[in-house]
């Protein structure tokens, strides 16, 4: 009768494994740590995480994928920056006439 339970039972547990796998990524291996606690915290049980057992690790979690985040888009935005100075600098040499940069500037660089 309550067979339909246990392959819920066993998705959730298999889910569950890395609450937040999606966070475990290249980008956020600073963070790997904490995250890593947090997901330990967790496994404790509903009524811990309940009372806030896992909460000062739920905050540091968050700051941390802030800075990270942060320092993403600051590096983001360097690399816009750099990006929009070459094509101002193309747009400059097309105004004066010369489109040879907007050619090399276009042609797909190979391997």
């Amino acid at each position: 009768m309550w067979a339909w339970l246990e392959p819920h039972d066993l998705y959730w547990r298999r889910v569950s494994e890395k609450m937040h796998s999606h966070l475990h990524t290249k980008d956020n291996v600073g963070c790997e740590e904490i995250m890593t606690a947090l997901d330990e915290c967790h496994a404790r049980g509903f009524l811990y995480k309940a009372i806030g057992g896992c909460n000062d690790l739920k905050v540091q979690v968050n700051k941390c994928l802030s800075g990270e985040r942060g320092k993403k888009s600051g590096r983001n935005r360097e690399t816009a920056l750099e990006r929009r100075l070459r094509v101002e600098a193309v747009w400059e040499q097309m105004d004066k006439g010369d489109y040879s940069a907007l050619e090399a500037f276009t042609k797909p660089k190979s391997a």
